[in-house]
């Protein structure tokens, strides 16, 4: 983690209250006054600390009402949560203090501490922590949308992935949820218009977490991106609500052709680890890839597809198998279908199980 030198002390609340001012050339003396106070009053607060990032001066706290539910801590339990795990982590983990304290409990809400852990993982010499920090505020402080999301997808991470420890190391530690909300952040500015910024949090993306996802592929709501590592999803890739992906996941295109050309994930879908999906195809309502699976064809709802290529294997019990995130059937399932497959190499048909397409 990067630190500051005693000398810092001056020289970056002087760097930063300067860029305040340089921002603020279009807003009222008032407003400019109250930037300046707020910098210089942090700059006493973190000489308190004398361990700390280079990003954790010059934050700027976000308007009241430019934030859902982050004022009121009975309106946004999930935060509540974050806060009073960093509290217990940082009296059980005293090293771990300041740490805490400047990518949490420093913060008035959700967005503001996640654009904070945003920024310290995606900075390099020339995309300054401070510079991402502004990006990822105007964006999600002004985004009811991601601000549901990133709530959601961080319940799905506190639910589905047994290795979770809490809403507070979601936040902290795991790169499929902070890739995946960098993205929401880049598809965004890819909507606006700002295809090249887009772009440039898209290859940062790919160079801090090993996941590629272009900034113009959709993506819903309440998401697990289990690991994360190795994931590729392309720019005309839809992935709807309540989907779980692990990693190695690809939803790529077939060739060279331009367009609609990758797969549409429809709502609850699991996806194994390292399944390759290609082509503007569906995989349904409720399915489930099997891991190292093939896909090129369309997925009914509901069903179990595995294999190189893959083929319907079977019917999941569960309607949200994304949910209940089980990977694998029982022995007498597979038995059942290995007693298909044989009688239908032994007539020369396909067994029951195999399923149409």
């Amino acid at each position: 983690m990067a630190c500051l030198s005693d000398e810092s002390w001056v020289s970056l609340p002087k760097m930063l209250s300067e860029r305040l001012t340089l921002r603020g050339g279009d807003q009222n003396e008032e407003e400019e006054l109250k930037r300046k106070s707020f910098v210089e009053s942090k700059r006493t607060q973190y000489r308190i600390e004398k361990v700390f990032p280079v990003y954790a001066l010059g934050i700027s706290k976000p308007e009241s009402d430019s934030v859902v539910n982050s004022g009121d801590p009975i309106a946004d339990p999930i935060w509540d949560a974050v806060k009073e795990e960093a509290k217990l982590e940082a009296e059980k983990e005293p090293i771990l203090s300041s740490f805490l304290y400047a990518s949490i409990m420093s913060h008035d809400c959700l967005e503001q501490a996640l654009g904070f852990v945003l920024a310290n993982r995606l900075q390099n010499p020339t995309l300054l922590a401070t510079q991402l920090m502004d990006i990822f505020f105007d964006v999600i402080l002004h985004d009811t949308g991601i601000q549901r999301s990133i709530r959601l997808d961080m319940q799905a991470f506190k639910d589905r992935d047994p290795a979770c420890l809490s809403y507070c190391s979601v936040l902290l530690y795991l790169k499929g949820y902070h890739s995946l909300q960098v993205h929401r952040v880049a598809h965004a500015l890819w909507s606006q218009g700002r295809k090249v910024l887009a772009l440039a949090l898209q290859s940062r993306i790919s160079e801090v977490f090993g996941v590629d996802i272009h900034p113009a592929a959709k993506i819903g709501e309440g998401i697990l991106l289990d690991h994360g590592t190795g994931v590729v999803i392309g720019e005309t890739a839809v992935v709807g609500n309540r989907v779980s992906l692990m990693h190695g996941v690809t939803l790529g295109g077939t060739g060279k052709e331009i367009g609609d050309r990758h797969p549409k994930v429809s709502d609850g879908a699991l996806i194994g680890a390292s399944a390759t999906i290609l082509g503007n195809i569906k995989i349904g309502k409720g399915a489930m890839v099997a891991a190292g699976s093939l896909v090129l064809k369309d997925v009914p709802p509901h069903s179990m597809v595995a294999g190189i290529p893959a083929k319907v294997i079977g019917y999941v019990d569960e309607q949200v198998p994304s949910l209940t995130m089980k990977h694998d059937a029982t022995k007498d399932f597979f038995e059942h279908v290995a007693d298909n497959f044989k009688d239908g190499r032994s007539t020369g048909g396909q067994g029951s199980g195999s399923g149409k397409k």
